[in-house]
């Protein structure tokens, strides 16, 4: 962002775990943060104790996610949406040990364009998504877990079946993501891949017709 914008509209917690949380802590320090979505679990975490503290103080907006949320957004007379398709039904004030399977889970709709984020959620989340007949077709799907075998199962790479798929994962990290499993999954269905322990940051840019990655 340039150095005279200091106000982000939005942030977007997927889930309380410290490789989600810990960047936008950093983002609530050094931000004016007007609109904060998250699911409201409880965590036991020095990181999430934090979490709270900055959010209090904030004072911005607090939603809770649910499934059917939309949120309307608009930029130069373009409007486009953000839908919640989980979790499906409020979290808040629940605790978890792991959190990974209440990850907010929402499809960016923009015109012609559509692209899913799936947060960490696992196998047993995708399918409940299929099995309740949810529109998940996407041009771009950030795939789940870092690219772990935990996520994206093979029928739901079905039901998206995404033209570009966008793994997070840190270069030569010790869990050794992406697991061989779902690069062969993404393979099999001709999907291109990219990766930012490989590519780095990836950054797609849409006009609502065509989108391309800039900077691979």
């Amino acid at each position: 962002m340039p150095f005279w914008d200091r106000t982000i509209d939005l942030i977007i917690l997927t889930h309380p775990e410290q490789d989600h949380m810990t960047g936008l802590i950093e983002v609530l320090k050094r931000y004016k943060v007007e609109n904060i979505l998250w699911t409201g679990i409880l965590r036991e975490t020095s990181e999430f104790k934090e979490w709270e503290r900055l959010i209090e103080e904030e004072k911005a907006n607090i939603f809770i996610a649910k499934a059917g949320q939309k949120i309307k957004l608009s930029r130069r007379n373009i409007n486009y949406y953000l839908d919640i398709l989980h979790p499906f039904e409020s979290l808040e004030g629940q605790e978890f040990k792991d959190s990974n399977n209440t990850s907010i889970i929402a499809k960016l709709v923009f015109s012609q364009n559509s692209f899913l984020f799936t947060g960490d959620a696992y196998k047993s989340i995708e399918k409940k998504l299929i099995d309740i007949e949810i529109d998940l077709d996407s041009d771009v799907l950030k795939i789940g877990h870092h690219g772990s075998k935990t996520s994206t199962a093979e029928e739901f790479i079905e039901k998206v079946l995404p033209e570009i798929a966008v793994i997070s994962a840190g270069k030569d990290n010790s869990y050794h993501h992406p697991h061989p499993e779902t690069l062969e999954t993404l393979e099999k269905y001709g999907i291109k891949v990219f990766r930012t322990d490989i590519n780095g940051d990836v950054k797609i840019i849409s006009n609502g017709k065509n989108y391309a990655v800039s900077n691979i």
